[in-house]
């Protein structure tokens, strides 16, 4: 693994989804590498996921990517990684991706990003990880979750002191800052 600090983007890889998204992806890429972090992901090529990567690469960013078999077979692996690892199953997958990350940033994304999301959050919970999670709220995407998180906290399914493990921020300056903050 090459030094520096890693940010784990987890973001959806649906090539359907609005331009202004796909957008937001290549400049986040950019201010990954231009401000001095790396990048670890699911490694495909498709939708957000291959466009951040593709930003992060040609901004002299450091990328690793990790897949699984079944993945792999159907969408094929971003090029131009400096690592990939292809392992046997999801859960194998995101536990990998936790170890090689400093922080993690959630991006617009479907099911599997929620899922990512739940994860890494519910670990957090249960201190299996103390690693900041910062939700990336682009243009009010991730509204309806804000909202859930907060009704989940005032209804005492959660304890209000878990609100601290999660830092949104409506821009990817903010967010970028934020990881600098949190990271030193």
């Amino acid at each position: 693994m090459i030094k520096g600090k890693y940010l784990c983007v987890y973001c959806g890889a649906s090539e359907r989804v609005n331009p202004q998204y796909y957008k937001a992806a290549e400049d986040f890429g950019k201010l990954i590498a231009t401000n001095g972090f790396n990048m670890v992901y699911g490694g495909g090529r498709f939708g957000l996921m291959g466009r951040v990567s593709n930003a992060v690469i040609a901004n002299g960013g450091h990328v690793i990517g990790i897949t699984t078999h079944q993945l792999d077979n159907r969408e094929g692996v971003q090029d131009g990684l400096d690592q990939v690892f292809v392992v046997d199953t999801m859960h194998t997958r995101k536990h990998q991706m936790a170890q090689q990350a400093d922080a993690f940033v959630i991006m617009p994304g479907g099911f599997g990003t929620l899922d990512e999301f739940f994860e890494i959050f519910t670990w957090r919970q249960l201190n299996i990880h103390q690693k900041p999670i910062i939700l990336a709220n682009i243009d009010g995407y991730w509204d309806p979750l804000v909202s859930l998180f907060h009704h989940i906290i005032n209804e005492d399914f959660a304890r209000k002191e878990h609100e601290q493990f999660l830092h949104i921020e409506s821009t990817l300056e903010g967010v970028i800052e934020t990881a600098k903050k949190l990271l030193g």
